[in-house]
């Protein structure tokens, strides 16, 4: 038995990007709980790098958080699309390159707490360029920031999205190793 058993479940909301449901849970323990899940689909995040050492990151309004975010590119990965495709995609709608040395990072949750939500995080090099037309409902503003910057970036709160703090950490790690 799993530590937590699914007893009963009520979907509360059906949307276009999110899905809210409310289950009833067994726990190990034999007492019983509720749990508030949004499901969400996979998602990518990348870290693009050029050749002189500049990170490309987006800045875009966040609804959500009522203001400009300063973001690397990232998005969902659509139904039976593989997570490398979608990144290499994500690159080209968002900041007009591809990537010839595109490399998985590794991934993590974005907030398992409540959220379905599993993000692959990569790093793109040897960017080519390659425009795709951007999402409809985006507006993205593209700024090159030099890697060496962006820990400074982090501490002053210039980039407070937690997906591009971790992919960038987790560049930035490769390139101090």
């Amino acid at each position: 038995m799993q530590p937590e058993e699914q007893i009963a479940s009520r979907e509360i909301y059906d949307g276009r990007i999110i899905n809210v449901r409310v289950d009833d849970i067994l726990m190990r323990n034999g007492n019983t709980s509720v749990r508030e899940v949004v499901d969400h689909a996979n998602a990518v995040v990348i870290c693009p790098i050029d050749d002189k050492g500049d990170v490309h990151l987006v800045r875009q309004y966040r609804y959500a958080a009522k203001q400009m975010l300063l973001e690397c590119p990232a998005g969902i990965v659509e139904e039976g699309e593989d997570p490398d495709d979608c990144a290499q995609r994500e690159l080209s709608e968002e900041i007009g390159f591809a990537s010839r040395n595109l490399r998985i990072l590794g991934g993590f949750w974005s907030s398992p707490g409540f959220c379905t939500e599993f993000m692959y995080a990569y790093l793109a090099k040897d960017l080519v360029p390659r425009r795709l037309q951007a999402d409809d409902d985006e507006d993205i503003q593209v700024e090159k920031i030099p890697l060496s910057r962006i820990p400074q970036l982090i501490r002053l709160g210039e980039i407070q999205d937690a997906k591009s703090i971790a992919v960038l950490l987790m560049a930035t790690c490769i390139f101090e190793a």
